[in-house]
């Protein structure tokens, strides 16, 4: 009994784990270009597209076969070796944490690099226990079925990954989904847990000369004829503190000021195209949301693009596109998180996110109507 618990639990992890990486391609992108540029090897994030596809459909396929019983014989053995490396991988990254968030279950669970080490030693014992009783595992109606089965998931979860890339996830899990409330997300409720950190300190010993650390308990800010302060160190976290789910959100103007509030609280609606880099940026998405914007315009609509990119170059593109809304600055994470597309569009009423755009389904201005 506990062999096909081992299977079908060890089997769902992975479907789930590539399902909601699969999904999301731009966002398993997006985290491989995160751990390239975390381990200082930049010139790798052109195949990071490609590597989040793969490690997704990888991770779905193990699972299917293992939930379906196919050849396990054979997924067995991937399925060790695959538990055995990413063990290890994710050992060196709760070590030195080069990014906080191992990004294994997409935006769906964020879990921090030791609780997905911790997660793996689970799974990797399942990994063991299964090719260890490989043999034992003969399907009783035939491969047929488990062929059939496996072929058709398969078939299924490939274009649910074709189709989110072509327009946006099928799923939201991002902070910024339909529905959210932007000011409300950014708000710490009362009594939220706060940050915890230990600070010390290094003071210089007026007699000897010789430096000595302190804490905040002791140390000796008050005797000023024997030590002389000559640093704090960087905190250490103690305890993490609640955090927002949209905590990074701003608006700013080439002049550096913060303007989020004239539109989350306009009782107009907003139309906010997002462009994490125009230089990237689909130029026919652009012009449909030229097109766009004037028909909004006309209906007394504001309508404003987001990017990360410089100001300096705001100008050029406009003569390109033939844009004719105002360019402002928001961090390139936060854009890449709001929506999965370069250009992307969403639409907002006092705030909250009513409607969010591919640049492949913007709206023709005579869809305007619904607004």
């Amino acid at each position: 009994m506990f062999k096909h618990i081992a299977r079908i639990l060890l089997g769902l992890t992975f479907m789930f784990s590539g399902f909601v990486k699969g999904i999301d391609p731009l966002g398993s992108t997006y985290k491989f270009t995160d751990y390239f540029n975390a381990f200082h090897i930049p010139w790798l994030t052109s195949l990071a597209f490609a590597l989040g596809i793969l490690l997704a459909a990888s991770e779905f396929i193990m699972g299917v076969a293992l939930v379906f019983n196919f050849f396990l014989r054979i997924t067995s053995w991937f399925t060790l070796v695959f538990m055995i490396f990413f063990t290890g991988l994710t050992f060196a990254l709760a070590l030195t944490n080069p990014v906080t968030d191992c990004g294994c279950f997409g935006d769906a669970l964020v879990i921090t690099n030791w609780q997905t080490f911790y997660k793996n030693i689970v799974l990797i014992a399942l990994a063991i226990f299964i090719f260890i009783r490989r043999k034992d595992y003969a399907s009783k109606n035939g491969p047929l079925l488990s062929v059939a089965f496996t072929a058709m998931t398969m078939v299924f979860y490939f274009y649910l990954v074709v189709y989110s890339y072509n327009h946006l996830p099928i799923i939201d899990f991002s902070p910024y989904k339909v529905g959210v409330n932007i000011p409300d997300a950014m708000k710490t409720p009362a009594g939220a847990p706060k940050a915890i950190y230990k600070n010390e300190f290094i003071y210089k010993n007026i007699k000897t000369g010789k430096n000595q650390e302190f804490n905040e308990a002791n140390y000796p800010w008050k005797d000023t004829l024997n030590w002389k302060f000559v640093k704090m160190k960087d905190p250490i976290l103690i305890q993490k503190g609640y955090t927002p789910p949209i905590h990074d959100f701003r608006i700013e103007t080439p002049e550096g000021e913060d303007i989020k509030d004239f539109f989350l609280y306009d009782e107009k609606y907003t139309f906010m195209a997002i462009a994490y880099n125009l230089q990237k940026s689909n130029r026919e998405g652009l012009k449909k949301l030229a097109a766009l914007s004037v028909e909004a315009k006309r209906k007394g609509y504001n309508f404003i693009l987001l990017t990360s990119t410089s100001p300096d170059s705001f100008e050029a593109i406009k003569n390109e596109t033939g844009v004719h809304f105002d360019f402002f600055n928001t961090d390139e994470i936060a854009l890449k998180t709001i929506v999965r597309s370069n250009p992307g569009l969403i639409v907002l009423k006092k705030g909250t996110i009513l409607k969010k755009y591919h640049y492949n389904d913007i709206p023709k201005p005579e869809e305007l109507e619904q607004y």
